[in-house]
């Protein structure tokens, strides 16, 4: 019986989180891959994007300092009042056994003020339990950055 009482406390205290929330729950690729293009695309924010990439990344978009300049330089698109959704991602079975994933991300908003709907491809790395932007793909006419 002292067992299980010990056993039951454990588990008690074990489910307690001061953010309500689980520490260790790590964001997924698409989670990620959002997070930053909703930083850069909707909330116009470089810094709120930084968690969200390698560090070889993050100083190139804080030489941008602006969104609007990391839009125009790192992704190679200009856009307004944009909707973003995943498009494609390499895997999804064997998601535990990787330590990278490409991910092309859909965007939909106005180029111009006109109506526009493009692709970006991203390569992701794991980092412990984490994932990471480490790279911008080469989309067509562009230069990898």
């Amino acid at each position: 019986m002292y067992k299980a009482l010990i056993f039951i406390g454990m588990l008690v205290l074990s489910g307690c989180s001061p953010s309500g929330e689980d520490p260790t729950r790590a964001l997924s690729p698409e989670d990620v891959s959002l997070g930053f293009f909703n930083a850069i695309y909707v909330d116009r924010d470089v810094n709120q994007a930084l968690p969200y990439v390698s560090p070889d990344l993050a100083e190139v978009i804080t030489h941008y300092y602006i969104a609007s300049a990391v839009q125009r330089h790192v992704l190679g698109l200009s856009m307004t009042e944009v909707k973003l959704s995943i498009d494609e991602i390499n895997i999804d079975f064997f998601r535990k056994f990787t330590d990278d994933v490409d991910v092309v991300v859909k965007m939909e908003g106005l180029k111009g003020g006109q109506p526009w709907k493009d692709n970006r491809t991203i390569k992701l790395v794991r980092k412990g339990n984490s994932w990471m932007i480490d790279k911008i793909m080469t989309e067509k006419g562009r230069i990898d950055k």
